[in-house]
């Protein structure tokens, strides 16, 4: 097991050190349970009168948490600790990579360009006219479709499946059981008859974007399906046909977005939301969690509709009330009309 100075993880991440700058810790730990050869950090407030017990090797702070620390504990102090954890635990990362060479059981066609360092995981096939940039790693059992293009440093965990014509950039992560570049849902009607409508365009995914395991970003119909820079994406949502996403969003858990949709720029979706297509959401909003948004947002801001948990009794009582709504409307209109009349 590595472990790490307390100067070294200060010049990582710039931060002031106060204490032994040869003190050593060999992971991450909570705050409340890390030990002299552990580190951990503070990024709530609240938690501060647990500063001074702490018995870590080493607690990330603000200068503001100084104050309420042991004058025994090494510190790194630093603007942002949550930042800093983030950086820090990236450093110590231990986590193994999804493959390391290329197996022998892996199929590649052979006009596959392959940059340096590429490995390929058991049983993955790459397909024809597939090009992967250097330090690409591929898991076991991942399909990667014709003349797809995947950039360097770009990590498929196992089981993964990109079809055709699918453009990934640089620095992607992108977690098991994912599938992208699927058929959107395109069907014309005739006569109770359904007739599928190829989907022909793109998916087009920017650089240092993340997908959770078991996500769905559909192929557009005629234009790409288009995922900017720096966007995460968690697990199990559903990313429809020409739907584009701007650079740094965040959509939490079971998102549902339907086709041709647009979310701007730096917003934030929260779990289970479900957006209608054919619209547009502007930068900066945040659409917090079971959200259902069925027009366009225009300004930004914070946007709710999600009903939250109420003990069954009240929540009758709420049920009975809304659906009393409309005939109390007709009520209140009746007598606005008739006191217009009495005027």
């Amino acid at each position: 097991m590595r472990s790490y100075s307390l100067s070294e993880l200060a010049q990582q991440i710039g931060a002031t050190i106060r204490g032994n700058a040869d003190v050593v810790v060999n992971n991450i730990a909570p705050l409340d349970k890390a030990d002299e050869h552990q580190l951990t950090f503070i990024s709530n407030a609240k938690f501060r009168e647990k500063l001074a017990q702490s018995k870590a090797g080493i607690l990330v702070v603000s200068e503001a948490d100084v104050a309420f620390c042991s004058p025994e504990s090494n510190l790194l102090i630093v603007k942002d600790p949550y930042v800093a954890y983030a950086k820090l635990a990236q450093y110590m990362d231990t986590t193994p990579k999804a493959a390391s060479g290329i197996a022998k059981s892996a199929v590649i066609s052979d006009d596959v360009l392959l940059g340096e360092n590429v490995s390929i995981g058991a049983n993955s096939v790459i397909e024809s006219g597939v090009v992967l940039g250097d330090n690409v790693v591929i898991g076991a059992n991942c399909f990667i479709g014709k003349n797809t293009k995947i950039g360097a440093h770009t990590q498929l965990w196992a089981n993964v499946s990109i079809y055709h014509e699918v453009e990934i950039g640089e620095h992607c992560l992108i977690q098991s059981g994912a599938v992208i570049g699927s058929d959107g849902f395109g069907y014309a009607n005739e006569r109770g008859k359904w007739i599928k409508i190829p989907q022909v365009g793109q998916v087009i995914i920017g650089n240092h974007v993340e997908i959770g395991a078991c996500t769905c970003i559909d192929r557009g119909a005629l234009d790409a399906t288009v995922i900017e820079d720096n966007v995460i994406i968690d697990n199990l949502c559903q990313i429809a046909h020409n739907v584009h996403i701007g650079t740094g969003t965040a959509v939490a858990g079971g998102v549902i977005m339907a086709g041709s949709l647009t979310v701007g720029r730096y917003c934030l979706i929260g779990g289970a939301s479900v957006i209608n297509g054919h619209m547009e959401i502007c930068d900066q909003v945040t659409v917090t969690g079971m959200g259902m948004v069925m027009r366009p947002i225009t300004e930004p801001g914070v946007y709710s509709s999600g009903i939250p948990l109420q003990t069954n009794k009240e929540w009758r009582k709420t049920a009975a009330l809304t659906l009393g709504i409309d005939g109390l409307n007709k009520r209140i209109k009746a007598l606005e009309k008739k006191l217009k009349s009495d005027e």
